[in-house]
């Protein structure tokens, strides 16, 4: 499905966002370079927005940006080289769920959208802690559903009956925009995502709501 896409995957995320996305990415960027990492690991990087914006961002950090899907990778490719980047993030199709990449070997991982995706969000919770540097940091950026009971109404309004038309229309692959709001409403609520963090062995587990909760930010730290 992302494979079939891809090409226009980028243009329908900014349009469907009206670009708030790009916002929400800066975030996770502000976030990961208080810590200076030298070495980020962007897993299910997609089109590979955040690897550059991390490349951007902070400039000492070397970027390992993986996806299991060559259609993705290939727009990242041509977008990284673009922009100068290709020297500095490393490209490769991987499972989130298991990593090649060695034990305590990161400082930071990020994610942007993916996790929803994964078949066993535990396990990939998991191996991020694996690969993670002791004292090192995950941050997960995920769509969400808002809390504000009127709000969320006419969200899912938007999520559920326009956004599939739209993308759908644009992408002419109606099922893969009926797959996005599936899921988000799928995924664990804030409460739950932060106890599987815990449990997967991150501490000062924390969730920052963007955008009155149209998306979320989780971080937690290797113990």
């Amino acid at each position: 499905m992302f494979d079939r896409i891809a090409p226009s995957y980028d243009r329908l995320n900014h349009l469907l966002s009206l670009n708030v996305d790009r916002l929400w990415r800066r975030h996770v960027v502000q976030i990961a370079r208080r810590k200076s990492p030298e070495r980020i690991l962007d897993a299910a990087t997609g089109t590979g927005d955040l690897a550059i914006d991390l490349a951007r961002g902070i400039p000492q950090a070397e970027i390992r940006a993986v996806d299991l899907s060559e259609g993705m990778l290939d727009i990242a490719r041509q977008k990284i080289a673009a922009r100068g980047f290709d020297t500095r993030i490393e490209l490769a199709i991987e499972d989130a769920e298991h990593l090649s990449i060695a034990t305590d070997s990161v400082d930071t991982v990020t994610v942007a959208f993916g996790v929803r995706n994964f078949g066993d969000i535990d396990a990939g919770l998991r191996e991020f802690h694996r690969v993670l540097k002791t004292g090192g940091q995950a941050i997960i950026l995920e769509l969400s559903r808002p809390h504000n009971r009127l709000f969320r109404k006419a969200y899912e309004y938007y999520f559920h009956k326009l956004l599939p038309r739209i993308g759908g229309a644009l992408s002419h692959d109606r099922k893969a925009y009926e797959y996005l709001p599936a899921s988000v409403v799928a995924f664990p609520e804030p409460e739950r995502f932060l106890l599987m963090m815990e449990q997967a062995g991150f501490r000062n587990c924390r969730a920052r709501s963007q955008s009155l909760g149209i998306a979320r930010i989780y971080t937690g730290e290797k113990r």
